[in-house]
């Protein structure tokens, strides 16, 4: 079976400075993959060129059965149809939450599948609301954004990428804008999606959350992925260097067990 989400010989410069070298990558269907890494390390810019918010140098993309491949030819969009397409596929969350100021919450949740999708608005709102439901935010359906903490917000947001009923799930560091009170109902809602099954590729430094929840960790660094494996065996026996100097600061943070 093919992977849900495969990357092959990524590459991206933004002028000389290369974000990308020669990154390949496979996410199988159900399957959680978190990127760790230093900041600049191009966790980000891959999570971007995977729903083409950022266009590639060269490589190619897959998610599910549509791939796009970039190279000498010059690295284009394709046409605005095939855009829409592809990137309906694939649901993203970003560190800031974006949400329509001018938009209730549930207002924010529907305005995709009635305006990308075009689906009937009582089916729309059908789903919204279970969506909320589901992020444990129903009773905020008729609220505006401004009167939401940042927790709540960002679930909002991953509502509002559900909506659009993609095959995988883009988290570019959920919770980094959060205050720390905050982190654990964002991270609860996004271990349920993937106890549900969901596809995800996920940027974190949440170090113990990328070890219990998702299934591999990829260690990126200076653009390139260093070290790919087990969760568990990544973050508690790392194989490489870079990744142990890396991942000292977690383990020396770590309680003593007894």
């Amino acid at each position: 079976m093919n992977p849900m989400i495969e990357v092959q010989h990524l590459g991206k410069r933004f002028g000389d400075n290369v974000v990308l070298r020669d990154v390949s990558l496979q996410v199988h269907r159900g399957e959680v993959v978190a990127l760790i890494g230093p900041s600049g390390s191009g966790k980000s810019t891959l999570l971007r060129c995977l729903n083409l918010l950022t266009v590639p140098d060269e490589g190619s993309v897959r998610v599910g059965e549509q791939a796009l491949t970039f190279g000498s030819a010059g690295s284009r969009l394709p046409k605005d149809s095939v855009l829409a397409g592809f990137r309906a596929r694939t649901g993203m969350v970003f560190q800031h939450f974006n949400l329509f100021p001018h938009m209730t919450v549930l207002g924010n949740v529907m305005e995709g599948p009635l305006t990308v999708l075009r689906q009937p608005r009582a089916q729309v709102e059908q789903c919204a609301r279970t969506l909320l439901g589901k992020v444990g935010l129903l009773d905020k359906a008729d609220a505006w954004p401004d009167k939401l903490s940042g927790g709540q917000k960002q679930r909002v947001a991953i509502a509002r990428a559900l909506a659009m009923e993609p095959s995988v799930m883009l988290f570019d560091e959920a919770t980094s804008a959060l205050d720390p009170e905050l982190v654990g109902e964002v991270l609860r809602v996004i271990q349920s999606l993937a106890e549900e099954g969901m596809t995800m590729l996920l940027v974190t430094h949440e170090m113990s959350f990328a070890r219990d929840v998702a299934h591999r960790v990829a260690f990126m660094r200076d653009g390139v992925i260093v070290e790919c494996g087990p969760a568990r065996q990544v973050i508690e026996a790392p194989q490489e260097a870079a990744t142990r100097a890396f991942l000292a600061r977690f383990h020396e943070a770590r309680p003593a067990q007894g």
